[in-house]
């Protein structure tokens, strides 16, 4: 089994990640836990020996159970923040994350809501960003995810 892309550093923890931007009509699929207050791209860790590509269709089809393609990468993302769930409580987290535009056929529509991700349920739900009162991350969806532009955009995110 291959093992996630996390990895210790002092008291700290490194983190590679993959996040699908799957769009429908103006509307953006996310993903939330019933033990968190905030919402979340559908995504999760690369894997050793995968690549970000392949780790992102991977990542959608466990979540969605539908397999897309990838359109084009557009933001890296440099975040620092703290962990909340109960394995990185507290924890300093340097993660880099790889967001996809996914390919989204006019008839896509997610296999389930719900998906287990260890022993935690987490759900689907499709959210307008511009309007979305709720907290998501990453925040910077609300200012850069509409806005046409060529090439790659890096954020850097620092909460510390």
């Amino acid at each position: 089994m291959m093992e996630d892309m996390t990895a210790p550093c002092g008291d700290g923890l490194i983190n590679i990640r993959v996040c699908a931007i799957i769009q429908k009509k103006g509307r953006l699929l996310m993903a939330y836990s019933d033990d968190a207050d905030y919402l979340y791209t559908v995504g999760g860790r690369v894997k050793f020996g995968e690549t970000a590509g392949q780790a992102i269709v991977r990542e959608v089809f466990e979540e969605t159970g539908v397999k897309l393609g990838i359109d084009r990468l557009g933001f890296i993302q440099e975040n620092y923040f703290y962990g909340d769930v109960p394995s990185n409580k507290g924890k300093l987290i340097y993660e880099v994350d790889y967001f996809f535009y996914m390919k989204v056929p006019e008839d896509f529509k997610p296999v389930g809501m719900d998906f287990k991700e260890g022993d935690n349920t987490e759900h689907l739900c499709w959210i307008d960003p511009m309007t979305e009162e709720r907290q998501f991350y990453p925040e910077f969806f609300r200012t850069e995810l509409f806005e046409p532009f060529d090439g790659i955009r890096h954020i850097v995110t620092d909460d510390r």
